[in-house]
């Protein structure tokens, strides 16, 4: 199922043993494109805190009724490692968290830790795939990309600006970012468009831009987007086929 998660945002996440909060952000790996920690804001029951929740340890949200379960006590997360308020997380605090849960990183481990500025030269070697360097470089960059700070991104096509980021079409059984919700109303009144990471070129973090290698046309007659209607493989068929571009679903199944 495809869900929206700025729809989730704010909504009741619910322990084995009673409510712990509300939704707060979700943090995202931006080379899988993956949604690797849910951030809680515990509110009233641990005022000012916020704390980090794998998303192995959540069942299947209830987008009606905007219901996360989380399949922990509230004790457990009462005395998991807390985050700093608008800090970025870093891999330190990402591997004491999951140490505490004991869960697998979700990163390679057993690999050399160049430093950041040797692997920013470091060279594609025999055998390997640009993939597996950004990977290595990953790891050495400690900031995971908040949903909440991507929002409001600028769009760029290949031949002018068309709209901004408003929201993230993810997959609950996986946590993947299957798209970006961008809002063209600046250029198209009304209307919002999905596009896939595997279609962005770039994305520039400190001028808050995303390249993407599509003309403003083709943006413009794309499918259009019903933030009402669920995202079904219909529509996700029509997109494709619209841009030409290989579907996701046959390499994973």
């Amino acid at each position: 199922m495809l869900f929206s998660l700025q729809h989730l945002i704010g909504s009741d996440l619910k322990a084995n043993d009673g409510r712990i909060g509300d939704l707060h952000d979700a943090l995202f790996d931006d080379v899988a494109w993956t949604v690797r920690h849910l951030v809680a804001d515990t509110g009233t029951w641990l005022p000012g805190r916020k704390v980090l929740i794998p998303p192995q340890a959540v069942g299947r949200p209830d987008v009606t009724g905007r219901v996360l379960p989380v399949d922990l006590t509230k004790e457990q997360i009462k005395n998991s490692p807390p985050i700093e308020e608008d800090a970025p997380v870093s891999r330190a605090r990402e591997e004491s968290v999951l140490t505490y849960y004991g869960w697998e990183p979700y990163w390679p481990v057993a690999i050399p830790h160049p430093t950041p500025a040797e692997m920013e030269t470091r060279p594609v070697g025999e055998g390997e795939t640009d993939q597996a360097v950004a990977v290595l470089r990953r790891q050495n960059d400690p900031d995971l990309r908040s949903t909440r700070e991507v929002t409001g991104y600028h769009l760029q096509a290949t031949d002018d600006e068309i709209g901004h980021v408003e929201d993230f079409i993810v997959e609950d059984a996986t946590w993947t970012v299957r798209y970006m919700v961008v809002d063209t109303r600046n250029w198209l009144p009304g209307r919002k468009v999905l596009i896939s990471p595997n279609w962005i070129e770039r994305i520039t973090w400190k001028q808050r831009q995303v390249d993407v290698q599509l003309t403003q046309d083709q943006v413009r007659n794309s499918p259009k987007y019903d933030p009402t209607a669920p995202v079904n493989r219909a529509y996700e068929e029509k997109l494709y086929d619209y841009y030409g571009r290989p579907v996701y679903w046959e390499s994973a199944d």
